[in-house]
């Protein structure tokens, strides 16, 4: 099953990691952007270069929430292979300030 989140910020995002686009990715961003991986902050830049694009992620949404904030995915790279993760979004404005992953 393949989903598109219902916040349209979020779905670019998705997009993004799917299509391997580093550009459109930052895109969704806020300049001053954070994030948590299970739990623990992040560098965002570092985690992103490693975890998704040198390892080729990719989403495949199995849920989302109503206002499209909140998504679990089987995410999958070459690094870790595939795994359930829950995925949360705060945004500013039309942009995600704050995102936070870990596994489902």
């Amino acid at each position: 099953m393949h989903l598109t989140p219902a916040h349209p910020t979020v779905a670019a995002f998705v997009e993004a990691i799917n299509a391997g686009d580093r550009d459109a990715f930052y895109a969704t961003l806020t300049p001053d952007a954070t994030m948590a991986d299970d739990g623990s902050d992040r560098d965002l830049d570092a985690w992103v270069d490693k975890e998704i694009f040198r390892s080729d992620g990719r989403m495949d949404v199995e849920s989302t929430s109503e206002d499209g904030l909140s998504l679990t995915a089987r995410y999958s790279n070459s690094t870790w292979g595939a795994m359930r993760t829950a995925w949360s979004f705060t945004l500013s404005g039309d942009r995600i300030s704050h995102f936070e992953t870990g596994q489902a």
